[in-house]
């Protein structure tokens, strides 16, 4: 066919087969020769999505679509069938069809078949295959009928699987993805249809006749009441109405049925905006495909249906995807964006959050292969208001091709199911958590239908009464298992729901094993429409641990009350309230009365009362707090003689530390108080004693503070004379005195000089056990700093390193401080190796109290004083005895000093309330730890 006609272009396969056939060659004869009619019926044919099939003139040649064939298959008629008679490639079915064309040739009529078995050969073989198709006359200019179009879908799968699965069919016809699309035009307040398309017609199951140029619900008058406000309100406001799966009762063939539809109620205006009438758009579940190819003849029609649409549907155009068209709910539900954000604009420009995600691959497929891409609750991410979304989507993705036949951009129809997927696995995880908790709780549930006395029932059931894991049980092997004394126990309960709904009971059975068990029934009894019991669901306990524990506390309880009958103390107990509930014999018997006399007067009468008061006050406040009560008090004896006792009660605590009772005892400790009573006479005396003991103490601290003022003045004054007059002689003209007498003077000025020392650390240690101790938060690393300057000329002479940072504050007495950080460095720079620059360190930190074995305070921060050197070291056999006075482990021709430096060192350690260590090695060096606590929280 060398000439080019319109209505044949584009089409798919199918165009492509059509345009190159020899039409001359058939019963039709050249295209030229065509009527319009046939021209018209196949432009439509080829360029719809919905599988039709065309039996054209008296010989009934055969034209098809692309979506009618897969219909035939593999190895099969296509292609040999296009342009052929039918009768000769349908042979297989020709006797059911023939009548059903001779009928639209004959009489004009359309016909309708759901779900009819035609089996047909293709692939090679027979296969039974269901249809869903509609005959329907094709008329000339004249109005005669020339051909018949087929207008079909196969609906193999779907019969074959509601034949297994009945009870899925609602939910499989929701998740057709070809659901056909209707549309009428209603005029006027009263709704007068003035238009009904085909489909529409099919879905009420009318004709044109039953329904144009009549109010609406004449013809549809079970409709009403559901769907009459809604149009009212449109009409009125000019807000356009929509809703998915609208739930409406239709008669239709033959029958009264409940119908769902995606409807649109669009007001029609006039170019004076006035509302004139309502364009109603059905959307049924199972038409989607027919509602495609209605809306596809009136493209006008279609763009106002489809911005009204609740599917969510755009147009993307060429390589760059560039947003064409989008309808409302796509715009506000999914996109949440306007108009002018996004027409006009590439789509990854407008969302760049898909270039991570799987989408923008899949609409380069399909614009590139013609592919059709379609997939069901498909996580995506949206950037709503800077924030992603995740939405669960079913979208399709369907190539849009020019009249040249070439793909210029992507139909997108999206259906947002994120309600419906979150709500499902919000109830398979109920659902979960329930199965988790029955497990874990080890609850068995059940249903019982008690007409049939059919039994459902969890696994956890076989367990409980003991069966095998996997045995299969009827009703009677459960009831059976009752034991028969409690039988009646059963029976009433029974009885008791039949009026009250509620079905509970706990009673004893014999398991398989033939051990007795307890068990806890709880349910409900279910009546039918006439008040009938239908069925009963429930759960089921173990309860025998329980049932046995309560057994154990009785008699626990009976040992209790024996024991406690049988113990010279007053027993009592008291619930949580502090409501004494129960006494021992004891006490009847001490107080002489009887129990009847202490419930109706009160247990108060007993106690003393001057004692009463405060015994109902610490009472009170025990049982407020949980605390343990303890009092001392009076009781009277049933001769009227008062008597010391010691009361004390102590909370019973369940697991959850809650109270659940107390138990108190009261002890007669009349001997003890009357020994105490002579004790503190006894306490009285020693104290005097102790108070002159005092004073004479106080008489020796001045004694001793004389002491370090004559140490401090009176031993050094002659000192000093001695140092004076021999530094005196020593100057003398070397000729007026001899060698020998130089050297004595020498030695009396380094023995002075040495007595001198002597008496200054004697000082030293007299005040840091007297002086006033005035604690303030000092810095440290200052005072080690005024140390370290004490001793520049001795570092600078022994090329010496002391090393120290951020020692930081501490709460201590500022110059008892400064002299054992004085005494530390010395003793390191002083103690040095021949040869070896002596290396100091000087660290602070602080550490749990808790962590240290000597610590007196176990809740507090202790300052760790680490001072450490490379001097000459001792042996730790030693590590004690040099903190006593006059103690060294060197000669004084050695190393120069007074046995005292470290004694004062220690004391000024225990003045802080602290304590001191030392680990050293002979020939490397010592370490000193000081430990002093945080005093800034501790009163000394």
């Amino acid at each position: 066919m060398s000439q080019s006609y319109s209505f044949l272009a584009n089409g798919g396969e199918m165009g492509q087969l059509t345009r190159a056939k020899d039409w001359s060659k058939t019963a039709v004869g050249p295209v030229e020769l065509w009527p319009q009619s046939l021209r018209t019926t196949l432009g439509i044919l080829l360029n719809s999505k919905f599988p039709m099939f065309l039996f054209w003139g008296p010989d009934h040649i055969c034209f098809y679509n692309d979506a009618y064939r897969p219909s035939l298959g593999n190895d099969g008629k296509h292609p040999a069938i296009l342009g052929e008679k039918g009768a000769e490639y349908w042979p297989e079915i020709w006797d059911f069809i023939k009548p059903l064309i001779d009928q639209v040739f004959d009489k004009g009529e359309a016909t309708w078949h759901e779900d009819q078995l035609l089996p047909i050969y293709r692939n090679g073989k027979m296969e039974d295959v269901y249809w869903t198709f509609s005959y329907s006359p094709v008329n000339d200019e004249n109005g005669k009928t020339n051909g018949v179009l087929v207008i079909c879908n196969e609906t193999t799968e779907q019969v074959l699987t509601r034949k297994n699965l009945e009870e899925s069919e609602r939910r499989f016809r929701n998740t057709v993805k070809q659901i056909p699309l209707g549309i009428c035009i209603l005029k006027g307040a009263d709704f007068i249809a003035e238009m009904a398309n085909t489909t529409y017609l099919h879905i009420a199951d009318k004709e044109e006749s039953d329904i144009l140029n009549r109010p609406i619900f004449d013809s549809f008058p079970e409709t009403k009441e559901a769907v009459y406000p809604l149009l009212k309100n449109v009409f009125e406001t000019g807000i356009p109405y929509s809703q998915d799966e609208f739930a409406v009762t239709l008669n239709r063939y033959n029958k009264q049925e409940l119908a769902y539809f995606n409807v649109v109620f669009y007001p029609l205006k006039e170019e004076n905006h006035t509302i004139t009438g309502i364009i109603v758009v059905a959307y049924e579940v199972t038409e989607d495909v027919k509602a495609r190819h209605l809306l596809a003849e009136n493209e006008v029609a279609f763009r106002n249906i489809v911005m009204e649409s609740p599917i969510a549907m755009a147009i993307f155009r060429g390589e760059d995807y560039v947003i064409e068209m989008a309808n409302k709910a796509m715009m506000h539900d999914i996109w949440q964006k306007e108009e002018k954000d996004f027409i006009g604009r590439p789509l990854l420009e407008v969302f760049p959050e898909l270039h991570n995600q799987k989408y923008p691959e899949l609409l380069h497929e399909v614009l590139t292969t013609g592919k059709k891409i379609s997939e069901t609750e498909a996580a995506t991410y949206v950037n709503i208001k800077g924030k992603l979304k995740k939405f669960y989507l079913d979208y399709q993705y369907t190539t849009l091709y020019e009249e040249n036949g070439k793909a210029s951009g992507i139909m997108c129809t999206v259906y947002d199911v994120t309600s419906k997927v979150k709500a499902r696995k919000k109830v398979e995880t109920t659902e979960e958590r329930a199965r988790l908790a029955t497990e874990i709780g080890k609850i068995a549930t059940w249903d019982l239908n008690l007409k049939t006395k059919k039994l459902l029932y969890s696994d956890n059931i076989l367990d409980i009464f003991g069966f095998e894991k996997g045995t299969k049980i009827i009703h009677e092997d459960v009831r059976s298992r009752i034991l028969p004394k409690d039988e009646h126990i059963v029976k009433e309960a029974f009885e008791k729901a039949l009026k009250e709904g509620i079905y509970k009971y706990e009673a004893r059975i014999l398991k398989v094993d033939n051990s007795i068990g307890w068990i806890k029934m709880h349910g409900k009894i279910f009546f039918d429409e006439n008040n009938i019991p239908s069925k009963m669901i429930g759960t089921v306990m173990d309860v025998t641990v329980e049932k046995n524990m309560q057994h154990v506390l009785v008699k626990s309880e009976q040992k209790f009350r024996l024991l406690a009958d049988s113990m010279p103390q007053l027993i009592w107990t008291s619930d949580t309230l502090g409501n004494l509930n129960y006494f021992n014999e004891t006490v009847y018997n001490y107080s002489g009365l009887s129990k009847e006399e202490i419930e109706k007067n009160g247990w108060l009468q007993i106690i003393h009362p001057d004692d009463r008061e405060e015994n109902v006050k610490l009472w009170m406040e025990s049982v407020k707090t949980g605390h343990d009560f303890l009092f001392i008090h009076r009781f009277k004896r049933y001769d009227g003689e008062y008597r010391w006792q010691l009361s004390r009660a102590v909370a019973q605590l369940d697991e959850s530390g809650k109270v659940t009772m107390w138990v108190g005892s009261s002890t007669d400790i009349e001997e003890q108080k009357n020994f105490t009573n002579q004790l503190e006479e006894q306490i009285i005396e020693r104290t005097t004693q102790l108070e002159l003991k005092n004073r004479d103490l106080v008489n020796m601290n001045i004694e001793l503070q004389s002491f370090a003022y004559i140490s401090s003045h009176d031993l050094q004054e002659p000192l000093r004379k001695i140092q004076t007059f021999a530094s005196r002689l020593a100057d003398l003209d070397e000729q007026n005195i001899s060698a020998n007498a130089k050297t004595y003077l020498n030695r009396i000025e380094f023995s002075a000089k040495k007595m001198q020392n002597l008496i200054q650390d004697l000082l030293t240690y007299s005040r840091a056990n007297s002086a006033d101790r005035i604690f303030t938060k000092i810095k440290i690393d200052e005072i080690a700093e005024e140390v370290i300057s004490d001793f520049s000329d001795r570092i600078e002479e022994k090329n010496a390193i002391v090393e120290y940072h951020d020692l930081g504050e501490a709460t201590l007495i500022q110059f008892q401080f400064r002299q054992l950080l004085h005494n530390l460095v010395e003793n390191a720079l002083k103690f040095s190796r021949p040869g070896v620059p002596p290396k100091v360190k000087i660290s602070v930190k602080k550490v749990d109290g808790k962590s240290l074995p000597n610590a007196e305070f176990k809740d507090k921060k202790y300052h760790h004083l680490q001072v450490s050197d490379n001097g000459i070291g001792f042996e730790l056999v030693y590590k004690e005895k040099i903190f006593e006075v006059f103690q060294r482990l060197n000669t004084e021709s050695e190393y120069r000093g007074t046995g005292i430096g470290l004694a004062i060192v220690k004391k000024i350690v225990e003045n802080h309330k602290g304590f001191i260590t030392v680990d050293s090695e002979k020939g490397k060096g010592s370490v000193f730890n000081i430990y002093i606590p945080d005093l800034s929280e501790i009163s000394i």
